[in-house]
C-alpha cells in the first residue's frame, strides 16, 4: 500500500500505558512502513515532571516505524490544545493523519483499516472521519464497517479536506443547534452529547473530540466505523484526562481484518439501531450503577 497516512501518538505521563500502546501499534502491518510523529505535553505541575520525563525516555528509544520524531511541549498545552495542534499540522503536510493516544491498544490491522479507508473515501466530501473503536453490539449481522453519524475519539483518522471544518468555537457551534438536531446528535438522547457541549461552555470539560463531532454533524457529515472494534482504551484505570474506572466501554479486539467497506455512502439504519439499543441499556441496572458508583468511590479513596 503506497502513501501512507502518518501516524500521530499523544502522550503524557503514563509511561506504562504509553509502553503497551507502542507496542501493539508495532505489531501493526503497516507499522514499518508508517511515518510516526510523538506529540509529548509538557508537564501541568511538578508531580507530573518525574513522570513526563519518564514517558520522554521511553519514547526516545522507540523503533520499528519508517520514521520516527519527537516533537516535546516546553509547557502544559492540555489535550485538547495539543490534539488540535499535532492533527492540523501533519493534515497541513500530508493531507490525511492516523491519532492515536496513549492508552490504545490496537490490532494488527489496525493501520491497514485506517489507510484502506482513508484511500477509498479520500474524494467523498460526506465521509469527514474514520473510527476505529465500537462498543459491543448486540446485532451480528451487520457489515464489517459501516457509517454512522457521531465520531468516536479512540484511534481515529481524517484527511485535510475535512479538518478544514473543525470548528473549535463552542458560541459558533451551539447557535447552530435547533432541537430537532439536539435530540439527532444525542443519538435520541441516548448518549450525553449535548451536555458535553453545554459543559464545554460551562469550563467543566475541555474537550476537542465533542466540538470535532459537532463540526462533523453540522457539516451534515459522516463517520466510518467498523463493527467489532480494532481498539480498546485501557485507560479507565483513573489515570486519564477523561477516562473512569468502569469497563463499559471494554471490548475484545477484532482479530481479524476488515474486508468489507460500505459503498453506499449513507448512514447504516441498522447499526444505528444497534448502537442507540446499546447506549440506552449501557449502564445497566439501578443495582449495577450502584455498585459501580461504590467500586469508583472506593477506587478514588483508597489511591489518595
Amino acid at each position: 500500500m503506497q502513501n501512507l497516512a502518518p501516524i500521530a501518538l499523544f502522550v503524557y505521563n503514563r509511561p506504562q500505558h504509553t509502553e503497551r500502546t507502542v507496542k501493539f501499534l508495532k505489531q501493526n502491518e503497516l507499522a514499518a512502513d508508517s511515518r510516526l510523529f510523538i506529540f509529548s505535553d509538557g508537564a501541568k505541575t511538578d508531580a507530573d515532571a518525574d513522570k513526563v520525563a519518564e514517558v520522554r525516555e521511553f519514547i526516545k528509544k522507540i523503533d520499528g516505524f519508517k520514521s520516527i520524531e519527537i516533537v516535546e511541549s516546553k509547557t502544559n498545552l492540555g489535550l485538547a490544545n495539543s490534539v488540535i495542534a499535532g492533527v492540523t499540522r501533519l493534515n497541513a503536510a500530508y493531507g490525511k493523519v492516523i491519532v492515536f493516544e496513549d492508552d490504545l491498544i490496537s490490532s494488527p490491522y489496525t493501520l491497514t483499516y485506517f489507510n484502506e479507508a482513508l484511500n477509498r473515501y479520500r474524494d467523498e466530501e460526506k465521509v469527514m472521519h474514520i473510527g476505529a473503536y465500537m462498543y459491543v453490539l448486540s446485532d451480528k449481522n451487520l457489515p464489517d464497517s459501516f457509517f454512522y453519524r457521531a465520531a468516536t475519539s479512540w484511534g481515529w483518522a481524517t484527511w485535510d479536506r475535512a479538518w478544514q471544518h473543525f470548528e473549535p468555537n463552542i458560541d459558533t457551534l451551539l447557535k447552530k443547534f435547533d432541537s430537532k438536531k439536539k435530540s439527532e446528535f444525542a443519538i435520541e438522547g441516548t448518549m450525553n452529547f449535548w451536555k458535553q457541549m453545554q459543559d464545554f461552555k460551562k469550563g467543566k470539560n475541555n474537550s476537542w473530540a465533542i466540538r470535532w463531532y459537532a463540526s462533523i454533524f453540522l457539516k451534515g457529515g459522516l463517520t466510518l466505523n467498523p463493527s467489532q472494534s480494532l481498539v480498546n482504551n485501557i485507560g479507565h484505570d483513573g489515570t486519564g484526562v477523561h477516562s473512569g474506572l468502569n469497563d463499559i466501554y471494554n471490548v475484545i479486539i477484532n482479530p481479524q481484518p476488515i474486508k468489507d467497506f460500505p459503498t453506499v455512502v449513507e448512514e447504516n439504519k441498522a447499526a444505528y439501531q444497534a448502537i442507540k439499543t446499546f447506549l440506552a441499556n449501557r449502564k445497566g441496572s439501578m443495582l449495577n450503577r450502584i455498585k459501580r458508583f461504590v467500586k469508583e468511590k472506593l477506587n478514588q479513596y483508597f489511591s489518595i
